[in-house]
């Protein structure tokens, strides 16, 4: 059943698009937090292993408030890893080994999630006049600009 909530469907379908691709990116940055929780070493082990499960249990919320935001729309999320990687404008790591590199690639990630973010509750709030997402994303641009502060605070 299509969604009656002000917004016309060619709108909802621009948006469910532009969320499922955030889903993606989320997700993608999810997994490489995770990765890089299970595998940091170093003298720093303990506490990066610690900030990096803090990391991704925040990830973890945000991806299915993202995904539960499409529904709301009246759209699917995707939901698969083959959908992900299809989506996602970021790119998995499998050769970072050191702590350095893997701070520095989850803070690249998530200000490149940050841009995106400031030109989509744009595009939410004005192109398709939805205020609902538009304030949903602007939620989400703080999150990502915290957690980016934070890893930037290791890197300096």
């Amino acid at each position: 059943m299509a969604a009656n909530i002000g917004i016309p469907a060619k709108h909802l379908q621009s948006l469910a698009t532009m969320l499922n691709t955030l889903l993606a990116d989320e997700y993608v940055l999810y997994t490489k937090t995770r990765n890089y929780h299970w595998n940091v070493r170093g003298p720093q082990f303990m506490d990066l292993h610690k900030f990096f499960e803090g990391q991704y249990e925040e990830l973890a919320e945000i991806i299915d408030q993202v995904a539960e935001r499409n529904r709301s729309l009246g759209h699917f999320a995707v939901g698969t890893m083959k959908q992900y990687l299809n989506l996602t404008r970021l790119t998995e790591d499998d050769k970072a080994t050191n702590s350095k590199q893997m701070l520095q690639n989850l803070l690249n990630d998530h200000e490149t999630i940050a841009r995106v973010l400031r030109n989509d509750l744009v595009a939410a709030s004005e192109k398709h006049k939805d205020a609902g997402t538009g304030d949903f994303l602007t939620g989400l641009l703080e999150q990502h600009e915290k957690m980016a502060w934070f890893l930037r605070s290791y890197l300096e």
